[in-house]
């Protein structure tokens, strides 16, 4: 009875462990990619900044280009960066709450839980 009982904890252990590793994986995915979006809306913005205000600006849409004002696409890497930073600021917390988890005393906790679970059931094994 015991050792199904540690069976079956071990197993809920791992798959909860599995599934936390998975959605890390995933958030720190995002926030790459997201901070490429940040990288490059600033790099334009800061090409964009130095020219004349009636500049002949284009943005790119697939394979084509459109003439826009520099002030509409500057407004546009402007509101791209900022979403970008909200965007990683709201990741970098969730990926936070991640590592209150896997922190050592919760790790170490769950080893020791596991250990209990062991030992009583090789001692009602030996009864």
């Amino acid at each position: 009875m015991a050792d199904e009982a540690t069976r079956t904890a071990f197993l809920e252990i791992q798959a909860s462990m599995i599934d936390l590793t998975g959605k890390l994986k995933q958030v720190q995915t995002q926030m790459r990619n997201k901070e490429g979006d940040r990288k490059r809306a600033y790099l334009t913005l800061e090409e964009l900044r130095p020219l004349p205000p009636h500049t002949n600006t284009y943005k790119s849409i697939g394979r084509t280009f459109l003439l826009e004002p520099k002030t509409v696409l500057e407004g546009e890497q402007e509101q791209k960066l900022k979403d970008s930073e909200a965007t990683i600021a709201s990741l970098q917390t969730s990926r936070e709450n991640f590592f209150c988890i896997f922190n050592p005393t919760n790790l170490e906790q769950i080893c020791v839980l596991v250990l209990l679970f062991i030992r009583v059931s090789v001692i009602e094994s030996i009864r």
